[in-house]
């Protein structure tokens, strides 16, 4: 059984979709944000400015207690994605813990009628072995 988050506060990353063509199977997965490596007192997050608002684009992680700092690469290396879902091909439940590292993967876009590139997180269903994967949103 997958550790359930309380809020957002505690997610680097969420997504809650349906997949599939005929949108039977759905996908909910989460990433919960780590301990600072060094101190081990208080989560790492994103730095802030002077007004306390948090720099969304910044490349690095700090810890709030001991003011360490992590490149995001490298942190976003160490965390782990819990993903809960219903295969669309067998219509099975299933969880998964993964690393949360993307790979590229070519998906078959039906609005362009070709093949795209996407980053995605891949992992085969328990049930039948389908490949599903959990893409970065598409514009």
């Amino acid at each position: 059984m997958l550790k359930q988050p309380k809020s957002a506060e505690e997610l680097v990353y969420w997504t809650n979709r349906t997949i599939g063509k005929d949108g039977k199977g759905s996908i909910k997965a989460w990433v919960f944000r780590e301990q600072c490596p060094k101190c081990k007192k208080a989560i790492m997050s994103k730095p802030t400015d002077s007004k306390g608002k948090v720099k969304i684009r910044a490349k690095e992680y700090v810890c709030p207690a001991c003011k360490y700092t992590v490149e995001a690469e490298e942190y976003s290396d160490s965390l782990q994605a819990c993903i809960e879902y219903i295969c669309p091909k067998c219509g099975k439940k299933g969880e998964v813990m993964l690393p949360f590292k993307r790979k590229k993967v070519k998906i078959f876009n039906e609005e362009a009628g070709k093949e795209k590139t996407a980053d995605a997180l891949q992992f085969l269903c328990e049930h039948c072995k389908e490949k599903i994967n959990v893409t970065r949103k598409m514009k």
